[in-house]
C-alpha cells in the first residue's frame, strides 16, 4: 500500500540549531498516528514542514508518491492545519471567518457548508458573535470548523488540547471522533499520553529532532507506551 505522506532523512536546521535530525516516516491513508516528545523535540517544525509552512534543510516529503517541491500546491488544498494560532481574525463573525476562507479555498456552496460546520462544531448559535469574545475551547473547535472546510483529507493537529478545561477537552475529543472516517488522515502532536494514545491507531515519539519509537497501537498498551516515553524524556538534559 502506497504511503499518503512519506517523509525521507528530513533534517531542518535553524541556525546552528538542529531541529530535525534524518526524520523517516510513512503514514497511511485513515491512520490517526499521534506524535510525543518533550519541548524541543521538533513535533511543531515536523508538522510545519509537512503543510508547507517551513522548507527543509534536507530531506524529502512525498504526497502520495510525488515529491513535495513539485507541486506542493496539491499538497496544501489536502491538508487542513490547527496550530497555536487559531488564523482567526478577532473582530470578524465565526461565520464571516469561514466565509473569508471558504472564498480563499472556492468551496462550493459556501452558505450551506458553513452552516453544516459550525452546527457540527457546536458553534452555531455563536455565528454571528466576534471571534474575540470567544473562550480558548470555542476558538479551537472553530479553528477545526476553519481547516476542514474544504474537506482535507489530511488533518494535521498541533497540541490541540493545550489550554483547554476539561468540559471543552470532552468536546474536543467527540469533535475528533467524529471526523474519524476511516479515509482521513491524522497527525496530532501531544504532550497528553492518555489523548494521544485514547485516538491514535498509531503512536511515534520524536527525542531531539529523531524518530526514537514508532509502533501501531494494537502493539503496546498504555502502561508499556507511558514507559517508553518516560524513558526518552528522562534522558533530555
Amino acid at each position: 500500500m502506497e504511503a499518503i505522506i512519506e517523509i525521507k532523512d528530513l533534517e531542518k536546521v535553524f541556525g546552528h540549531k538542529k531541529a530535525l535530525r534524518g526524520v523517516n516516516l510513512k503514514i497511511y491513508e485513515g491512520e490517526f498516528l499521534s506524535l510525543f516528545g518533550p519541548n524541543g523535540a521538533g513535533k511543531t517544525t515536523l508538522l510545519k514542514s509537512i503543510a508547507t509552512i517551513l522548507r527543509p534543510t534536507r530531506g524529502k516529503i512525498y504526497f502520495r508518491g510525488e515529491p513535495l517541491d513539485d507541486d506542493s500546491l496539491v499538497l496544501r488544498e489536502s491538508i487542513g492545519l490547527v496550530s497555536h494560532n487559531s488564523l482567526l481574525y478577532d473582530d470578524l463573525t465565526a461565520y464571516e471567518n469561514l466565509l473569508f476562507y471558504a472564498r480563499m479555498y472556492g468551496v462550493n456552496d459556501h452558505r450551506e457548508r458553513i452552516n453544516y460546520l459550525l452546527h457540527q462544531v457546536g458553534l452555531y448559535h455563536r455565528k454571528d458573535d466576534t471571534v474575540r469574545t470567544f473562550s480558548r475551547g470555542m476558538l479551537q473547535r472553530l479553528a477545526i470548523a476553519r481547516a476542514i472546510l474544504h474537506d482535507p483529507p489530511i488533518l494535521l493537529l498541533d497540541e490541540p488540547y493545550t489550554g483547554l478545561d476539561a468540559q471543552a477537552a470532552r468536546i474536543l475529543d467527540e469533535l475528533i471522533e467524529n471526523l474519524k472516517d476511516g479515509k482521513r488522515t491524522f497527525i496530532m502532536t501531544s504532550h497528553d499520553l492518555d489523548k494521544g494514545f485514547e485516538h491514535a491507531t498509531r503512536l511515534a515519539i520524536l527525542f531531539y529532532g529523531e524518530v526514537v519509537f514508532d509502533r501501531r497501537k494494537e502493539e503496546t498498551s498504555i502502561e508499556e507506551f507511558e514507559g517508553e516515553f518516560w524513558k526518552w524524556v528522562g534522558q533530555q538534559g
